[in-house]
């Protein structure tokens, strides 16, 4: 059986997209924690991209919680 978040990344275009970047923003920031230093604009990116990514998974688990109102989306 699907969970709520498999059934909304194959069915619903918005969340699909926003999911997809997220996980562009999460590879994009394990490789800059795999370095020893960053540079001064590494490190702001850093800081960007984890708010990106914060903003992204609020936007995410919203749709969730509108999907998991519907009355044909409960789980009995």
């Amino acid at each position: 059986m699907l969970t709520s978040r498999d059934q909304l990344f194959a069915n619903h275009d918005e969340f699909r997209k926003l999911a997809m970047e997220h996980t562009l923003y999460e590879k994009r920031l394990d490789s800059l924690t795999e370095k020893r230093y960053l540079t001064d604009d590494e490190k702001l990116e850093e800081v960007r991209l984890k708010k990106l990514k914060l903003r992204l998974k609020d936007q995410m688990e919203s749709i969730e919680r509108q999907y998991r109102q519907q009355p044909q989306n409960q789980v009995a």
